[in-house]
């Protein structure tokens, strides 16, 4: 049965031959009630194993490979809740994770994006927010608790959706890779904050 606290979120994940990642991803779309999978043409019957695993989920059977912005972009237009949560199908988080992040997000009304941490298979912090390159080196995972970040990587990101309001999301000429740093840029320079949950970490196994 879906978790109440999660009814105002939409998580949206999009596949290009992710059936060998599903199992990890049904510890949080099991509990979720709104589930929109945006499959890039999958070869491996992804979008139908997706669609008997979680039959609540929307499945966007793309007729071709759209590229990640895109297809998270036609999952976007369908969002009707407050707040989307973007997961890559290699990341794994559980309900519970996702509800500190919404939590954090309802005490920062303000925030456009709450991202966790995300950690390897072994624990391994990943640098996975900065400053913009423009204004700052990163100099590697080093938050003691949430705060204001100048990007967040797009494989986890808890999206307040009234935040982008004149900002819009991806940007389609990007196919894929670098669409999240030019998102977070433009929600930077419109001040409206990016915010990174260091005690909530996601596990990447990032290209796996």
């Amino acid at each position: 049965m879906p978790l109440p606290f999660l009814n105002d979120v939409t998580v949206v994940v999009v596949t290009r031959d992710s059936a060998h990642c599903l199992k990890g991803l049904d510890p949080l779309l099991s509990q979720c009630g709104r589930v929109i999978i945006s499959d890039n043409a999958s070869a491996d019957g992804t979008a139908d194993q997706a669609a008997a695993l979680w039959p609540h989920a929307q499945i966007l059977r793309h007729e071709k490979n759209l590229g990640f912005g895109t297809a998270n972009n036609r999952a976007l237009e369908r969002v009707g809740t407050p707040w989307a949560f973007l997961l890559n199908p290699d990341c794994s988080m559980t309900a519970e994770q996702l509800r500190e992040l919404l939590v954090v997000s309802g005490q920062w009304p303000q925030a456009s994006v709450i991202a966790p941490q995300l950690v390897g298979l072994d624990g391994t912090l990943e640098v996975n927010y900065r400053w913009p390159r423009t204004d700052w080196a990163a100099l590697g995972p080093e938050a003691q608790g949430p705060l204001c970040v100048g990007f967040v990587c797009g494989a986890a990101m808890l999206l307040r959706l009234e935040r982008f309001d004149g900002i819009g999301f991806f940007d389609e000429r990007f196919f894929l890779y670098h669409e999240d740093d030019d998102l977070c840029l433009r929600l930077f320079q419109a001040r409206r904050p990016l915010i990174v949950v260091p005690s909530v970490r996601a596990v990447h196994l990032s290209r796996g």
